[in-house]
C-alpha cells in the first residue's frame, strides 16, 4: 500500500488542489447554513457527492423532505451509473473493495482512472484504491477546514458555489488537450445545448445524458479506434 500511495499521489495533485479549494467553499456555505464542522465531516465522508453537497445546503435550509432530497440526488448524480458500468470488469476483481470504489467514483476520480495506469511494480487494484482514497481525503479535509474557518470568520459567501462549475470546466479543458479526437467532447456539448434549449435547465440532466450516451453508441465504431490509437501512442511515449 505504501508503494501504491507513492505512485498514486502525483496523479491526484490536480484533484487535491481543486478539492481543497472547492471543499473549503462547501464547508463555508454549510457552516453559514447553520451546520458545524462535524456535520461537514460526516456528509463528506458518507455522502461525498460534490455538486450535490452544494445543492444539499439549500435543501436542508429550505426544509425539504428526505424523499424529495433522495429523488433529486438520484437525478443530479444519474451520470455516475454510466461511470460505474465502464469499470465493472476492473472493480469486479477487487473483492469487497469494489463497493467503496463504486461509492467513490466521482467525476474527477473517474477522469483520472480512465487516463492513468499504475507503474509496473505497483499492484493495479491497490493503485486504484489509493487514487480514490486520496481524492476523498482531500474533499473531507477541505470541507472541515471551510466549516472551521466559517465558524471563526464571518463574510459573504455568495457566488462560492460556482467553484464546482469551475472545476468541471478545468476537467473538460484538460480532457480536450489530452486527446486529439474531440468528437466525444463536441457530442456532449451539442447534445447538452440542444436539450437545454428544448426543456430548460431544470429538466436537462437526464435527457442530455441519455442523448449523449445514445449518440456516442451510434458513433462508437468511428470513435473507439481513434481513442485506442491515442492511448497506444501515449503508452509508447
Amino acid at each position: 500500500m505504501k508503494n501504491a500511495i507513492k505512485a498514486a499521489f502525483p496523479y491526484t495533485i490536480p484533484v487535491m488542489l481543486g478539492y481543497l479549494s472547492i471543499g473549503i467553499a462547501f464547508g463555508l456555505l454549510f457552516e453559514n447554513a447553520g451546520y458545524n464542522f462535524i456535520w461537514a465531516f460526516c456528509i463528506s465522508l458518507l455522502v461525498y457527492a460534490g455538486a450535490m453537497q452544494f445543492i444539499a445546503v439549500s435543501f436542508f435550509s429550505g426544509g425539504l423532505g428526505l424523499i424529495q432530497i433522495a429523488v433529486m440526488t438520484l437525478v443530479v448524480n444519474f451520470r455516475h451509473i454510466f461511470y460505474g458500468l465502464s469499470f465493472l470488469e476492473r472493480f469486479g476483481k477487487m473483492g469487497f473493495k469494489k463497493w467503496y470504489m463504486a461509492f467513490a467514483l466521482t467525476d474527477e476520480t473517474y477522469s483520472l482512472l480512465c487516463g492513468i495506469k499504475p507503474p509496473e511494480n505497483v499492484d493495479d487494484k491497490k493503485f486504484l484504491l489509493c487514487v480514490a482514497l486520496l481524492n476523498q481525503s482531500y474533499w473531507i479535509a477541505g470541507s472541515v477546514i471551510g466549516a472551521l474557518a466559517g465558524s471563526m470568520i464571518t463574510f459573504n459567501t455568495q457566488g462560492m458555489d460556482f467553484a464546482m462549475t469551475a472545476l468541471f470546466l478545468v476537467i473538460f479543458l484538460d480532457q480536450w488537450k489530452a486527446y486529439r479526437t474531440h468528437i466525444p467532447a463536441l457530442t456532449g456539448l451539442v447534445c447538452s445545448i440542444a436539450v437545454l434549449a428544448a426543456v430548460g435547465p431544470a429538466n436537462m440532466v437526464i435527457p442530455s445524458m441519455v442523448l449523449i450516451v445514445i449518440s456516442l453508441m451510434l458513433m462508437r465504431k468511428a470513435v473507439n479506434p481513434m481513442l485506442e490509437e491515442e492511448r497506444e501512442e501515449g503508452g509508447e511515449k
